[in-house]
């Protein structure tokens, strides 16, 4: 079955990003949110980097596999930030929060997570 072609000269409206997915879907807590995906996509970077199963990385979290299996999926509503940060910290990592004023020009204020080789 052939699939018709869809012939339309229709404008489709481009929004800028404000950097904050969470932020631009009008979800609460949109920084909370940002920080604690950033926190656990560092957290599955090294997981993977290293190879691990999810066994091994729950022994080294502290925390049951299934657990980790969340964590990897990126299902975090269980996980607080400090939870997140601890983890890193298992992982051999040093946490480092940086507060500074919004830049201007800027309507929201942002929470970044950056992994760096060192400090």
């Amino acid at each position: 079955m052939a699939k018709a072609k869809r012939t339309t000269n229709e404008q489709i409206a481009i929004e800028a990003s404000s950097g904050n997915v969470f932020q631009d879907l009008g979800l609460p807590d949109a920084g909370e949110r940002l920080a604690k995906a950033e926190l656990a996509r560092v957290i599955r970077n090294i997981v993977r980097d290293k190879k691990w199963t999810q066994r091994r990385a729950a022994d080294v979290l502290g925390i049951a596999p299934r657990d980790v299996s969340d964590l990897m999926r990126g299902k975090l509503a269980r996980f607080s930030q400090e939870r997140l940060e601890r983890f890193l910290n298992a992982l051999g990592m040093d946490v480092h929060i940086r507060v500074g004023p919004r830049a201007a020009g800027k309507k929201h204020a942002n929470v970044t997570v950056e992994r760096v080789a060192a400090f």
